[in-house]
């Protein structure tokens, strides 16, 4: 049987395997560290594939930073961790498809590469503004400062100080350190989008430009969408220059050939203003719009008469009716063209408010009608009693991204989740409109400073803050909703990062003797459950997180079905031939058990036979 390898996905593997698809004469082999041989590129063959289009000497139009290549290394290599599910904080475990992460984000977006790689359709991301605070980030890549100095020139060819440069804030690592956090997390959430699916990334004056540039490598400046201007705060500061009253949002699609053919889904729903009835019509409420379009067509150009005035009408110059004579005539006698308020005036096009809120509204750049910053701290002393956050959005600014969006049952993650703002969101958008959306959550267990408000309030970090949130906003929206929110999933799933599973004896053994092989029972930690081992088999079959799954009972063993079959396991010892046959009887996509469970490699081989016996199509593991 197989093992499970209990690492993320190796991104840089993948790219090869990409570039060979398309370029297999560029495909070499070298040697790895553990000296054996593995797939490479030959750089210069691929330049002389594409001569054509290689960049000579060291003038060219791109974006760097020091610690950029560093970055994209750390975004491509793999890790040996795992996501521990933790019930006891967990709030309706067995029912909720929403997911609360902990850990740091870079390495999060990692382990998720797999289970929800193209399934994500929206991204909202509020991550640190680069206001002068340190990151709580812990990336391997940012670079210790003599490196730094070195990489922009502080020091001469002879390894001496260059006194000629300065060291300024405005320039160099201050900025370099956020470019490199951002960039690879955006390398990886880009793969989870969906090919319709789309990302808002929430950011003030002081990186908005670097963003731009990162946003337009990453996901293609062919991609952007807009730059969404949200008026944040309607106070003046009377002490600066100009009183900065906005933030920005940049929005990029995945696919624009694809977002593009759906843009009609990207609509916010239509909430009746300026609609009326004045003519008591059966339809209901309507507005008067237009009847001419842009363009000149011949057969939609031709005279219109007021039948109250008899004043003959054309098609302003340069533009056309929106329908033939025909269809003109239709629309007359089924009274859905008026003349103005007075009926003395050039036609128009009846629009009801049923079609409206169909069809939706195009959404514009400016925001300035879902709320401030000062609403979001309103809405955390609402439901806390405290400030016990302090800079959160609106629920409404964040309702809105997921209104313009999103469907039905669409997956949102947001992985800077800070106080948990988006969850709110998604949960009253569910509410108010009968919809199913799901989020993932990530969070870092920031700590909070002695002296704040959240932690004089008996928190220790950010994500117990996070949690607390959602817990007290659902139990909100479900009593101010009594009616529309009986089936409301207000729950979720947390699940913590840590390292793997497994000893350190299961990845390396070279470093460890014969003698203490032979006396290790188990290459699986002492302190895991099994569900900690079934979520993490989850991980590497690239399965959902958030699927049902019980537990029962087999001649003493317990065996774990996930998903109705999707995955069936048993992590216990010793287990018996009776066990193996009924989770066969199951036929399971995928079957996993623990490499000790079987006392000699007979026993092993056994297992394999009678699975292909009785469910040849089961893909069967160990770890």
């Amino acid at each position: 049987m197989e093992k499970m390898k209990m690492e993320s996905v190796d991104m840089t593997a993948q790219n090869i395997e990409k570039i060979g698809a398309l370029f297999p004469n560029c495909i070499t082999e070298t040697v790895g560290v553990d000296g054996k041989p593995k797939k490479a590129i030959n750089f210069e063959a691929l330049k002389q594939m594409l001569s054509s289009d290689v960049i000579e000497g060291d003038e060219a139009y791109e974006f760097n930073w020091v610690g950029k290549k560093a970055s994209i290394i750390e975004a491509n290599r793999p890790i040996r961790k795992t996501l521990r599910p933790c019930k006891e904080e967990s709030v309706n475990w067995d029912k909720t498809e929403n997911l609360y992460i902990e850990g740091d984000n870079l390495e999060v977006l990692k382990l998720l590469q797999e289970s929800y790689l193209g399934k994500i359709k929206l991204i909202y991301i509020d991550p640190p503004y680069n206001t002068g605070h340190d990151f709580v980030y812990p990336d391997s890549f940012i670079m210790e400062n003599d490196d730094y100095n070195e990489g922009v020139g502080y020091f001469d060819s002879e390894g001496n100080v260059n006194y000629s440069r300065e060291n300024v804030s405005s320039a160099g690592k201050y900025h370099s350190d956020w470019c490199s956090m951002i960039f690879s997390r955006l390398m990886l959430a880009r793969n989870l989008l969906s090919d319709e699916g789309v990302i808002f990334i929430s950011i003030d004056v002081n990186e908005i430009h670097n963003l731009r540039k990162i946003c337009d490598e990453v996901f293609g400046n062919t991609n952007f969408v807009t730059d969404i201007i949200w008026n944040s705060r309607k106070s003046v500061s009377n002490d600066a220059i100009v009183s900065l009253n906005h933030n920005y949002t940049l929005v990029y699609a995945k696919n624009m050939a694809v977002f593009y053919s759906q843009k009609s889904n990207f609509k916010l729903p239509d909430t009746g203003e300026g609609f009326e009835n004045p003519d008591s019509d059966a339809r209901g409420p309507w507005k008067a719009d237009p009847f001419d379009s842009p363009g000149i067509r011949p057969n939609l150009t031709y005279m219109i008469k007021n039948p109250n005035t008899g004043e003959e009408y054309w098609p302003p110059k340069g533009r056309c009716w929106r329908t033939g004579k025909k269809e003109y005539l239709d629309f007359l006698s089924d009274n859905r063209i008026v003349f103005g308020k007075t009926g003395s005036g050039k036609p128009q096009l009846k629009r009801f408010l049923t079609e409206a809120k169909e069809k939706g509204i195009t959404p514009k750049s400016l925001w300035d009608d879902c709320g401030t910053a000062t609403d979001g701290t309103k809405e955390i002393i609402d439901l806390f009693g405290s400030k016990v956050f302090d800079t959160p959005k609106p629920v409404s600014f964040i309702k809105k991204i997921i209104e313009l969006s999103t469907s039905s049952d669409d997956i949102i993650l947001d992985f800077f989740s800070g106080s948990a703002t988006t969850a709110h969101a998604v949960l009253l958008f569910n509410a108010e409109n009968g919809k199913k959306c799901k989020y993932i959550l990530v969070q870092i267990q920031e700590k909070l400073d002695k002296g704040t408000i959240a932690a004089e309030e008996g928190y220790h970090n950010l994500a117990e803050v996070g949690r607390e949130r959602i817990r007290r906003a659902g139990k909100k929206i479900k009593k101010e909703n009594l009616k529309t929110t009986q089936n409301l999933d207000i729950g979720f799933r947390v699940l913590k990062l840590d390292d793997s599973n497994m000893t350190d004896v299961y990845y390396n053994p070279s470093e460890y003797s014969q003698d203490l092989l032979s006396s290790l029972e188990s290459n699986v930690k002492s302190d895991r459950t099994d569900l900690d081992l079934l979520f993490g088999c989850l991980l590497e079959w690239g399965l959902p997180l958030s699927l049902p799954y019980i537990y029962e009972q087999i001649d003493g063993c317990t065996v774990h079905n996930y998903n109705d079959g999707d995955l069936i396991a048993c992590f216990d010892e010793n287990i018996p031939e009776s066990v193996i046959k009924e989770i066969a009887k199951k036929q399971p996509l995928r079957a996993v058990f623990r490499d000790s469970s079987f006392v000699n490699s007979p026993s092993k081989i056994n297992v394999g036979e009678i699975f292909k016996l009785m469910a040849p199509d089961t893909r069967l593991k160990v770890i």
